[in-house]
């Protein structure tokens, strides 16, 4: 099986680069391999399904410019393919005075971003809003909206087809070759031989890349979010998004409220260490790959540097009681008894050999590969950008 081309990993990354290359050059031949027996079965089918604004991302950085112009493809495409979304904004809030200069930086930041239409908004105007939020502070994104990530998926999976592109399912890579001027790929169920191999392997990218590349000096540390759903009584609590001003120091944005596209609201997530890359229960263990993330003297510094907010998540995830305290700092008024246990998800953080928890994109090419190596959220809302960026870069080689 010869191709030009041959894309790992059947999640919204994989899909939308398959798919913007094949727009720019029909020509190609193009294969996509996804382990599992369906498309988006990891991070893309277990995200919370927000529409991200680029609030967050420093200014110039890949998460900011492809985010910002992600946002804007993906509406696009939404509205010519009738994708449902909904932009019902969001509101982030400090509830100590210490969050203050926190979240002035954030509204700074998003400026700096290019979102002209956010607000520090009153007490009374978030009442107005949001009248279950304590805070004594409060910016109002408009930008923010809500979206099913596996439609979209889907729908760039089958622009792929009908554009000529070949999707194999059941096809987990086993092992990557460099021969001459190609690569060649041995699978669970056929071997292929490709010009270019691109690596949009999520929660596994590194093992891959580094059959590519000896140059990729980082590890994938599976982190769990774990959820809980309010209660459908108790939904009337939450009419936007409600985001706590983050940790600066943290890569994750804390437990919050999420309206679904088709209906609900999920609570959450945490932030634990997941003790296999693919662990979506506490239950979930893989003693080669938790040994493999406890050795990586990167996540040694990381454990070390935030040891305290690491056992504060970990106590969160076996404690309701403390869970639903986090989130009465946003909304007193919740009980224990109002939240019901929801899904989960695993994010792939790529980790740095000095203890970096790395904060952007990372795209790493080779001679006979480019590695997506790093893409957490917001790569759902990026996909398109990112898809483009990295497609620019496989037309450069044909």
């Amino acid at each position: 099986m010869t191709y030009d081309i041959v894309i790992v990993g059947g999640g919204i990354v994989g899909l939308a680069t398959a798919f913007k290359t094949l727009e720019k050059n029909p020509n190609l031949k193009l294969a996509l391999l996804e382990k599992e027996g369906e498309l988006c079965k990891h991070q893309t089918g277990n995200n919370s399904g927000v529409i991200h604004s680029g609030l967050y991302y420093k200014p110039g950085s890949l998460k900011a410019t492809n985010c910002i112009n992600g946002y804007n493809m993906l509406l696009d495409f939404c509205q010519k393919e009738d994708i449902p979304y909904e932009l019902c904004g969001k509101v982030v809030v400090a509830t100590e005075d210490f969050q203050k200069p926190l979240l002035d930086n954030l509204y700074n930041r998003g400026l700096e971003n290019g979102l002209s239409k956010i607000t520090k908004i009153s007490q009374d105007e978030l009442k107005e809003i949001e009248p279950h939020v304590k805070s004594v502070s409060a910016i109002k994104v408009p930008y923010t909206g809500i979206i099913d990530y596996v439609a979209v998926a889907k729908k760039y999976a089958s622009k792929i087809e009908e554009l000529g592109g070949e999707i194999y399912l059941n096809t987990k890579v086993d092992k990557l070759k460099e021969e001459g001027e190609y690569s060649f790929i041995t699978t669970s169920q056929k071997d292929f031989k490709t010009k270019l191999i691109i690596n949009c392997g999520g929660l596994y990218s590194d093992k891959l890349a580094k059959q590519t590349s000896d140059e990729v000096d980082l590890k994938i540390i599976p982190f769990r979010g774990e959820y809980f759903k309010l209660v459908p009584e108790k939904e009337y609590l939450v009419k936007h998004l409600i985001y706590p001003v983050p940790d600066p120091n943290f890569p994750f944005l804390g437990v919050h409220f999420t309206r679904m596209i088709n209906g609900g609201i999920e609570a959450g997530p945490n932030a634990v260490l997941a003790f296999k890359r693919e662990g979506y229960k506490k239950s979930d263990i893989n003693f080669g790959e938790l040994l493999e993330t406890l050795f990586w003297p990167g996540f040694q510094k990381v454990a070390f540097k935030y040891w305290k907010t690491g056992l504060g998540e970990m106590y969160r995830s076996f404690s309701k009681a403390a869970f639903t305290k986090a989130l009465q700092k946003l909304i007193p008024e919740i009980e224990e008894k109002d939240l019901v246990d929801g899904g989960a998800g695993v994010r792939a953080q790529a980790c740095d050999r000095t203890g970096g928890l790395l904060d952007d994109f990372s795209i790493i090419e080779s001679n006979h590969a480019i590695n997506v190596c790093n893409a957490p959220s917001p790569a759902a809302t990026s996909s398109l950008s990112i898809g483009n960026t990295v497609s620019d870069l496989i037309i450069k080689r044909f």
